[in-house]
């Protein structure tokens, strides 16, 4: 197995052999399944300034969680093919500069899945039962035994937030210690949840009636801070809660107080916003907390698995063009990308908001298609909007598996065409229809390449897709738009446009409001409180992968 620095690079003559940069510590095998047929450098340690002035020289470029891979470095791989990431989360490469650029991004979907599942258990266990901090009274001679006192797992209820590999596999192995699991996930029926012997309710139902609860959900706009001060304040009383997924998605400060309180038994912690934590204020209350550094796939097995896999499809890419987990775009065929043009980009945004819209959990899918758009093979669109529906909502989805996720739920999708279109040479609409009704969303490209959705639940409205974007459901009555852009304004969130479609004077009316900054759940929940306002749903395009804004 041969590697080289940075420095040696520039010596190499044989040019016939596609580069390898891996900027990230691997596995040994891993770097020697690279080595068949690749010419490999691996600089674990490598700076960002040396990453920047040395990507030209590489076809591929591997990292794990350390190694941000930003605009300016994907801008500057000249030969770059492919960017890989050891693990699930593709967070530190920005994906949307990486399809602009033609560029391939892959990841390793399964390979820490058991490793963080036991993790959480183990989490879990500590927690209940001191295992820390009895630990550390032996350690310095005491023995303490009334001081440690805790509770079973027997019995208790677990809610489950996020039921994708991870969390599926948290809540079956708290069956088998006869915890009672309840589980929340907008693309989880209650048939599929009844087969796996879970109850599927609510997010309210989790916060009422769940003894432990953990969570299992992708980092977004929307699920920041999803356990708020406003949450902990009514959520069951002695509730302990886990978080081996993302940091952020609990509010740190706010769970502080709720356990200084006693409204909070204890909480596990895996993952935090920042990483190190700097000055958390959970170390205020270290003998009710359990901390680890994000252990979450550090096995032996989970860093083989995932490095393995990883060189694996980078090889294979490299070498055979055969991609097995792209997270992008670019593996799509050329001629399809290009007949679809802003169509692809489009579909993405209306899953992301027709799912975000839509109440209830969801059961069927449907993607029509009107006028030239039918004539074209409109399946790429069906797997797009899909992957908007589920993103930020299902771990790991991709343009691959957009389809599989939808399967394994339970979710029915269908595909439609219509030779003539009401207003507009071509026309996309998306459905997405839970137990409690069905969201649609109608959009097209105008001539000029520019999207546009042109009705939402039947409400007529010209609205450009944005990054971010507020949509509310209220009465058409003066003073609406005053209330709402009040408490934004309070919040110092700063609005960009502002349209409405209503159905008449006086009655049911949509409005939205693309937005500069992104807005919490804490803000959406004061807006809904107010009076006259029926919903009210921020959904965040800032991950979308296709060309559309």
């Amino acid at each position: 197995m041969e590697t080289r620095t940075v420095a040696e690079r520039q010596e190499v003559t044989d040019l016939a052999l596609k580069k390898v940069l891996v900027a990230d510590k691997l596995s040994d095998r891993g770097i020697e399944i690279l080595s068949e047929g690749l010419d490999v450098a691996y600089e674990p340690d490598i700076s960002a300034e040396e990453l920047l002035a040395t990507i030209d020289q590489y076809d591929a470029l591997l990292v794990r969680s350390r190694c941000k891979v930003p605009r300016d470095v994907i801008e500057a791989g000249s030969k770059l093919k492919v960017i890989g990431r050891a693990g699930v989360g593709v967070d530190n490469i920005d994906l949307k500069a990486a399809s602009e650029k033609g560029i391939l991004v892959l990841n390793s979907p399964e390979g820490n899945t058991a490793s963080a599942a036991e993790l959480t258990i183990a989490l879990m266990m500590s927690l209940a039962r001191n295992v820390p901090g009895a630990d550390r009274s032996m350690k310095d001679g005491q023995w303490e035994r009334s001081k440690f006192t805790g509770v079973e797992l027997f019995n208790k209820t677990l809610g489950v937030i996020g039921l994708g590999k991870i969390g599926t596999r948290v809540a079956q192995t708290a069956l088998s210690l006869n915890m009672k699991v309840i589980v929340y996930d907008p693309f989880i029926s209650a048939e599929r949840a009844k087969e796996l012997n879970f109850e599927s309710v609510t997010l309210e139902e989790i916060w009422r009636r769940a003894d432990f609860i953990t969570v299992h959900t992708p980092k977004t706009a929307q699920t920041t801070n999803l356990i708020s001060g406003t949450v902990l304040s009514r959520i069951k009383p002695g509730v302990r809660i886990v978080n081996a997924s993302r940091g952020g998605i609990i509010d740190e400060a706010a769970l502080a107080r709720a356990i200084k309180e006693g409204r909070v038994a204890g909480a596990a912690l895996d993952v935090f916003d920042p990483e190190p934590p700097k000055d958390s204020p959970l170390l205020e209350v270290a003998d009710k907390v359990v901390l680890t550094p994000h252990l979450g796939a550090s096995t032996q097995e989970a860093q083989l698995n995932v490095a393995i896999d990883l060189a694996e499809q980078i090889r294979e890419y490299l070498l055979e063009g055969v991609a097995r987990s792209p997270v992008n775009l670019p593996f799509m065929k050329p001629h399809i990308l290009k007949k679809l043009g802003k169509y692809l980009g489009l579909a993405e945004a209306m899953g992301a908001i027709a799912g975000e819209l839509a109440s209830g959990t969801v059961q069927d899918v449907e993607v029509i298609c009107y006028g030239s758009l039918a004539e074209k093979d409109s399946e790429p669109l069906v797997v797009a909007a899909l992957k908007g529906l589920f993103s930020g909502k299902v771990e790991g989805v991709s343009y691959v598996n957009a389809q599989i996720v939808a399967k394994n739920r339970g979710i029915h999708v269908r595909e439609s065409k219509f030779e003539e279109t009401s207003q507009h040479h071509s026309e996309l609409v998306v459905i997405v229809s839970t137990e409690k009704g069905a969201t649609a969303i109608n959009g097209t490209i105008l001539a000029h390449d520019e999207p546009l959705i042109t009705k939402i639940k039947d409400h007529p409205i010209n609205l450009k897709p944005a990054k971010f974007m507020l949509f509310t459901t209220h009465t058409d009555q003066p003073g609406m738009v005053a209330k709402v852009a009040t408490i934004l304004g309070q919040q110092d969130i700063n609005i960009s446009t502002m349209g409405v479609g209503r159905l008449g004077v006086r009655k049911d009316a949509v409005m939205v409001m693309t937005l500069d900054d992104p807005i919490s759940q804490e803000v959406v929940s004061m807006l809904c409180d107010q009076d006259g306002v029926y919903t009210a749903d921020f959904v965040s395009l800032e991950d979308m992968t296709a060309q559309l804004i």
